[in-house]
C-alpha cells in the first residue's frame, strides 16, 4: 500500500506535459506589409513599433519568446496572398501581422483560417469582416474598426435626435478607405434616418461641389469622409451659400492622419483664410482620442529616433503602428494561457479565441477586445473653440467599451441639437358671422384640409421608406435604394473559394 502513492505520481508526471512559469518557443511570424513607405502603414513605418514591443517582452516571464519575423511585401493586391500560398507546408507561419488593405486582406485572412493560422491586423477595417463564424474565423483587429468609428455618430445621433444624413466620400477604386468608412456610418444609421449618398470620382472630387449645395439644403447633418482640401472647398461653398448659418451641422471624419482624410485644418495660407477660418467655425471633426499615458511619449520618441535612422519622413505615431504593437502584446497573453492549457502554438483557433473578449494594457492605454475579436475605440470630436485664434479643442469623447458619450462641462449641447422646422401658427376660433363664410365653404375647406394633411403624410412616409442615393450620373453604380453595396461582397475577390 505505500507504493500506490508513487504509482499515481508516477502515472501523473507521465500522462500530462510538465509547464514551468516561463515560455520557451520560437514563433515565426510572417508580416505582411507595402514595402513602398509612401503608405503610412508600410515595413519602414510599422517595423519600428513591432521591434519595441518585441522589447518590450524580451523581459521577465516572456523572456523565452523567440520571434523570428520575416517581412514580405504585399502592396494592397494579391501579393500577400501568393507569398502566403507559396509557402510549403513545412514553412508555414505561426502566426500572419497584416495585410491592412481589405482587398489584400479578405483572400489572406480565409486561407489563414482555413489553415488554423491566427492573423492579426490593424487594418481590415470594412464592414466585410465583421462576420467570424467561417472564413474570417482567426482574424483579430486590433485598430478600431470602421464600425467602431461609426457608433460615434450612432450615439450622437440618438442623444442629439438627428433624423436625415447627408453622407459624402470620395471613391479611388483601389484602397477605398473612405468607401469603407462611410459604409460603417451608413449601416449604422439607415435604419433609424433618411440618408442620401453622394460620390465623388477622387480624380477630380473638385469638379463636385457645386452639386453638393441641393442635397445639404435636404438634410440636418452633413457628414464627409475625404481629401482636406476637398473638405475645406465644400465648407466654402456652403458657407457663402448660408448654409452653415442655417440650421445644419457639418462633421469631417479623420482616422489616420493621411491626406486621404480631411485634418480639419483651414489655412492654407491663401486669401480665403479669413473666409475659411469662419466656414470652420462650423465644422466638426471625428478623429481618434489621443493618448496622455507617459508610455506612449516614450514610444512615440522611441519610433521618431528609429524613423530618423532609417530616413523615414513620419510627423506623427498612427495607429498603425500602435496597433501592431499591441497586437505582440496580445499574442503573447494569448499563446501564454493556451499553452498553460496544454495546447502548441499551433493551435490558432485557440490561442485566437485566447485574443478576444480580452482587456489588457497597451502601449497608449487600456486596450478593449470584444467578443468578437475586433478592438473597441475612443473617439473624439473636435470643434473650433475659440473664433478669433480658429484654434479647436474636444468637446465630447466617445467610449467604445461602454459605448457612453461624454461632453465637455463648458460645451453646449444646444450647438448639436437640430431643431425642426416650425410648425404652422395654431388656429384661431373664426367668428362666422363677420368671415361672411356659409356651412358649405366650411366643409369645404375642412374636407380640402384632411386631403392635404392626407397628401402630406402619405409624402412623408414614401420618403421614409425610399431613401434617395445621390450619385453623379456619369459616374453611376449599380445600387439599391440603401446602398447595399457597401457590405460584405465589396471585399470579395476571385479567390473566395479558396
Amino acid at each position: 500500500m505505500l507504493y500506490f502513492p508513487y504509482l499515481c505520481i508516477s502515472i501523473w508526471v507521465l500522462g500530462f506535459p510538465v509547464r514551468t512559469s516561463a515560455l520557451n518557443e520560437n514563433v515565426d511570424v510572417l508580416v505582411l506589409l507595402p514595402q513602398n513607405s509612401s503608405y503610412i502603414f508600410s515595413i519602414s513605418r510599422v517595423s519600428p513599433a513591432i521591434e519595441y514591443a518585441r522589447q518590450q517582452l524580451a523581459n521577465g516571464h516572456f523572456a523565452g519568446l523567440n520571434f523570428n519575423f520575416q517581412y514580405v511585401s504585399s502592396e494592397c493586391g494579391v501579393d500577400a496572398l501568393f507569398a502566403l500560398v507559396d509557402r510549403a507546408p513545412d514553412e508555414r507561419p505561426d502566426l500572419i501581422f497584416g495585410p491592412v488593405c481589405e482587398y489584400a486582406a479578405a483572400p489572406v485572412v480565409r486561407v489563414a483560417s482555413h489553415w488554423n493560422i491566427p492573423v492579426m491586423s490593424a487594418g481590415a477595417l470594412a464592414y466585410g469582416f465583421i462576420n467570424k463564424n467561417s472564413e474570417f474565423s482567426l482574424l483579430t483587429r486590433t485598430a478600431p474598426s470602421y464600425m467602431k468609428m461609426a457608433e460615434t455618430f450612432a450615439v450622437m445621433s440618438q442623444h442629439f435626435g438627428w433624423r436625415s444624413v447627408l453622407l459624402i466620400y470620395h471613391d479611388d477604386k483601389e484602397e477605398r478607405n473612405c468607401y469603407f468608412t462611410v459604409e460603417g456610418v451608413h449601416v449604422l444609421l439607415e435604419d433609424d434616418h433618411d440618408i442620401s449618398v453622394f460620390v465623388m470620382d477622387s480624380r477630380e472630387p473638385l469638379t463636385y461641389v457645386d452639386e453638393l449645395i441641393k442635397p445639404m439644403y435636404e438634410h440636418e447633418v452633413v457628414i464627409m469622409c475625404t481629401y482636406a482640401d476637398v473638405v475645406r472647398e465644400i465648407m466654402l461653398n456652403a458657407h457663402r451659400r448660408r448654409l452653415t448659418t442655417s440650421n445644419r451641422l457639418f462633421f469631417n471624419i479623420e482616422l489616420f492622419n493621411s491626406s486621404s482624410y480631411g485634418d480639419g485644418s483651414w489655412r492654407r495660407g491663401d486669401r480665403y483664410d479669413n473666409e475659411a477660418k469662419a466656414a470652420y467655425a462650423f465644422l466638426n471633426t471625428v478623429t481618434l482620442l489621443r493618448s496622455t499615458k507617459p508610455e506612449f511619449e516614450n514610444f512615440s520618441m522611441e519610433m521618431r529616433k528609429s524613423y530618423q535612422k532609417m530616413g523615414v519622413d513620419v510627423c506623427e505615431i498612427n495607429m498603425f503602428m500602435e496597433g501592431f504593437h499591441d497586437a505582440l502584446l496580445l499574442y503573447a497573453l494569448a499563446l501564454d494561457d493556451a499553452m498553460k492549457s496544454g495546447y502548441t502554438k499551433k493551435n490558432g483557433k485557440e490561442i485566437t479565441q485566447r485574443m478576444w473578449n480580452r482587456t489588457f494594457e497597451g502601449i497608449a492605454g487600456q486596450v478593449s477586445m470584444d467578443a468578437n475579436g475586433d478592438r473597441n475605440g475612443d473617439f473624439s470630436v473636435i470643434s473650433m473653440t475659440n473664433h478669433e485664434t480658429g484654434s479647436h479643442e474636444t468637446v465630447m469623447s466617445y467610449f467604445g467599451t461602454n459605448g457612453s458619450l461624454q461632453i465637455n462641462p463648458d460645451f453646449d449641447p444646444k450647438l448639436f441639437t437640430v431643431q425642426g422646422a416650425p410648425g404652422p401658427p395654431s388656429s384661431q376660433p373664426t367668428d362666422q358671422s363677420s368671415g361672411g363664410l356659409g356651412l358649405s365653404a366650411v366643409t369645404g375647406i375642412i374636407v380640402g384640409g384632411l386631403l392635404g394633411t392626407a397628401l402630406l403624410m402619405a409624402f412623408y412616409f414614401f420618403r421614409k421608406n425610399y431613401r434617395i442615393t445621390i450619385e453623379r450620373r456619369t459616374q453611376r453604380e449599380q445600387c439599391d435604394g440603401k446602398h447595399r453595396q457597401l457590405r460584405e461582397d465589396s471585399i470579395r475577390s476571385n479567390f473566395s473559394a479558396a
